[in-house]
């Protein structure tokens, strides 16, 4: 039987169903049919064909006899020839009738032929040797930084009776005004603020500086020509504040107590030690996905390939399936995202397109590659892994019933897969 490669990895065959094989699914659609009508003098189900056919036409059987049919042919056909078809067929009935051969077409997606140039491993070799270089040194003034940072997360608040200076953590009550009328969203109870920080626009913060609890003051300032809110942007504005609280923020000095009030470091040695260490896992870390990033880009460069567009979509789909799942993790809704965006649903997946054919191009080249250098990945390293995941759902409620074994194992052998894939490049 012939099959016709087509553009985008589809494929077009027709298939002949003899009349022998797919007379048998006669009776089985008389069967379904009477099950739908009332024929006087038989229970639904059971009327005989002949009935039936008088009852709703030769036709309507033979299709549905043909659409059995044409199911478990297909189906046949795509394990015999040890097809890897993606998505649904599109189906073209060719010829149906009684006591003839079945005829029809069949155009389907397939997994893509997937050609990677060797030229990539010499681009590879290339951003192996440019990391080497980079520089993993952590400089003291670094160290210092972690260390302000540790220390103004343990500032000791103490209220004062004095007027506000920079630095100091204070709470006031204010509202905005333009043209006499109060904003939308400017108005606020209790704010939190440090004086300093840059958080208001700039002028603002300036004139807290000199005020006592209970003070109120009502200043004049320009919103910035580039302000986010362009209704607002460059408009003059009246600002009327009240001090509720002025603290004055006590950090700690950075010594050897300070370094014990953590708990395991004797001497503030010891925690710059372990501050260095940390930095220089995490820019060891920084550079490793970097590193990946741009072995992905050359090997997309370097690989030959042609996508249909049902795994485009599938891509799309499930990166904003993704997308979703952040949006709510930060207590949005999708709809709420996009709404602020101004943007629906299919202007994000179109807009997401060349990031998905980019995702599944480098999916493809990486099971390539592995397929071609024999990486392989044992069964008994997928079960460890596998294991691991199990004993995190132990913990979280019916979710380890609800596991699909299968799926869970493709998903960590993908995983194991393209970890020893990225180690192999990292050798070149």
């Amino acid at each position: 039987m012939m099959i016709k490669k087509l553009p985008k990895s589809q494929i077009e065959f027709e298939i002949n169903v003899p009349w022998k094989e797919w007379e048998k699914y006669l009776d089985q659609a008389a069967k379904e049919v009477s099950e739908e009508i009332k024929i006087p003098g038989f229970r639904p189900g059971n009327a005989p064909r002949n009935l039936v056919e008088q009852k709703v036409g030769k036709g309507v059987l033979l299709n549905n006899a043909a659409e059995k049919a044409v199911k478990k042919s297909y189906a046949d056909f795509v394990i015999g020839e040890k097809l890897e078809v993606i998505g649904s067929p599109k189906v073209e009935i060719v010829e149906i009738k009684e006591k003839e051969d079945l005829k029809y077409k069949v155009m389907v997606a397939v997994m893509p032929e997937v050609k990677v140039n060797e030229k990539y491993k010499k681009e590879i070799k290339k951003i192996n040797e440019e990391y080497v270089k980079k520089d993993r040194n952590v400089k003291d003034d670094e160290i210092d930084l972690e260390l302000e940072k540790l220390a103004n997360s343990r500032v000791k608040l103490v209220t004062v009776m004095r007027e506000a200076r920079k630095n100091d953590s204070v709470e006031i009550d204010f509202d905005v005004l333009v043209g006499g009328v109060p904003i939308e969203n400017g108005s606020s109870k209790k704010h939190p603020l440090i004086i300093g920080r840059g958080v208001f626009i700039p002028g603002f913060e300036d004139n807290l500086i000199g005020m006592k609890e209970g003070e109120e003051k009502t200043f004049e300032l320009n919103f910035p020509e580039n302000y986010h809110k362009k209704d607002l942007a460059g408009k003059p504005s009246t600002f009327k504040v009240k001090m509720i609280l002025v603290q004055e923020r006590q950090m700690p000095e950075i010594n050897d107590e300070f370094a014990k009030s953590l708990g395991k470091f004797e001497k503030l040695e010891d925690l710059k030690k372990n501050i260095k260490e940390g930095l220089e896992h995490e820019r060891e870390h920084k550079f490793k996905d970097e590193k990946r990033n741009e072995f992905v880009e050359a090997i997309i460069k370097n690989t030959e390939v042609e996508l249909p567009e049902i795994i485009i979509e599938e891509e799309t789909k499930k990166m904003m399936d993704e997308f979703e799942y952040q949006t709510q993790s930060m207590g949005m809704t999708l709809d709420d995202y996009l709404s602020k965006l101004g943007k629906k649903k299919e202007e994000l997946a179109k807009d997401w397109k060349p990031q998905a054919e980019k995702r599944v191009i480098s999916a493809l080249a990486i099971t390539e590659i592995a397929k071609l250098d024999e990486v392989k990945v044992e069964t008994s390293e997928v079960e460890a892994e596998m294991n691991k995941t199990l004993q995190y759902y132990k913990n979280v409620k019916d979710m380890e019933k609800n596991i699909d074994m299968e799926r869970l194992y493709n998903y960590t052998k993908g995983v194991l897969e393209n970890e020893k894939v990225f180690e192999m490049l990292e050798k070149i």
